[in-house]
């Protein structure tokens, strides 16, 4: 039997490209749904917790690998973490605008895995301490108190997102099924996000606008996004993987000017490309330090 033909670079850029709009649709959904107050953030996460398992199921099922029970893929550290990423993204929202929130959870999720890369006793080059230390100067930056300043439990929130998110990351570092073991940590947190619908359903009126945000976000921009985007990672080079995700903060960014109609302050757009200058320098100093480590080919 014939093999099947490689992906058309073509093809590979439109998915990457609409699963980077996927992620950043998240930030954008969730700003939506609790900017008027259509649905309380609790419910929110109960809700995209719920239909993200359920579409990452049903993409399970139709590849012919349905999630047996007792036997699920990743792990329970894996679901906490997920978890914990999921309750403090959506609090963090009621007080973020989206770019500024999206900007913060990917500055934190850069800086604790360089920590934890620290830590495991990697010794970054000088070009990569300066990347990230120009990173981290413009994040204490946006965060400095000042008029347009984000709101600080917010922002508190939303690096404890993004040091969940990384520690996420890391905890799934090296598997061979990424769909898989994302599958089973949705469905690990089924119970828990059955518990936190209850609240919503009893005493909350949510919106149908709300739980339109919320489903889309879980089912959509979250299950759908994550199964693209493990379908094209093959295709890409672990530095255009990590390059293209620099996209996620500014497509957020203008997602909430252009659907919430949030103001884009210069303290914002400085920031931006203040951090995201200093860790893609990061990144290609990364690269270029471990391709001149590795051994030559004989």
């Amino acid at each position: 039997m014939a093999s099947m033909a490689p992906p058309s670079t073509a093809r590979i850029a439109f998915l990457t490209t609409a699963t980077m709009v996927a992620f950043a649709a998240n930030s954008v959904l969730n700003r939506l749904a609790l900017a008027e107050g259509d649905i309380d953030a609790v419910t929110y996460t109960g809700a995209r917790l719920l239909s993200g398992a359920l579409m990452l199921g049903l993409i399970l099922v139709l590849r012919g690998r349905p999630p047996r029970r007792g036997a699920l893929a990743g792990s329970p550290a894996g679901a906490l973490a997920l978890f914990g990423y999921a309750i403090a993204f959506s609090l963090a929202y009621i007080a973020l605008g989206a770019g500024t929130g999206a900007l913060i959870l990917f500055a934190s999720v850069q800086i604790g895995m360089l920590g934890w890369a620290i830590h495991r006793g990697e010794r970054p080059g000088a070009p990569e301490w300066a990347g990230f230390l120009i990173a981290t100067g413009f994040l204490a930056a946006l965060l400095a108190p000042g008029l347009t300043a984000p709101d600080p439990l917010g922002a508190f929130l939303m690096v404890l997102a993004g040091l969940s998110w990384a520690a996420y990351t890391l905890l799934g570092r090296g598997s061979s099924t990424p769909l898989a073991d994302t599958a089973g940590n949705f469905l690990r947190c089924l119970p828990v996000a059955v518990v936190l619908l209850v609240p919503g359903l009893a005493w909350y009126g949510a919106t149908p606008a709300g739980w339109a945000y919320a489903i889309a976000s879980g089912a959509i921009a979250s299950g759908l996004g994550y199964a693209i985007w493990y379908s094209v990672l093959p295709a890409l080079s672990r530095t255009t993987a990590a390059y293209v995700q620099l996209t996620v903060p500014a497509i957020a960014a203008a997602g909430g000017v252009l659907f919430i109609a949030e103001p884009l302050t210069l303290r914002l757009v400085v920031c931006a490309a203040g951090i995201l200058g200093g860790v893609a320098l990061a990144l290609r100093a990364a690269e270029a330090r471990k391709a001149r480590a590795a051994p030559a080919p004989r």
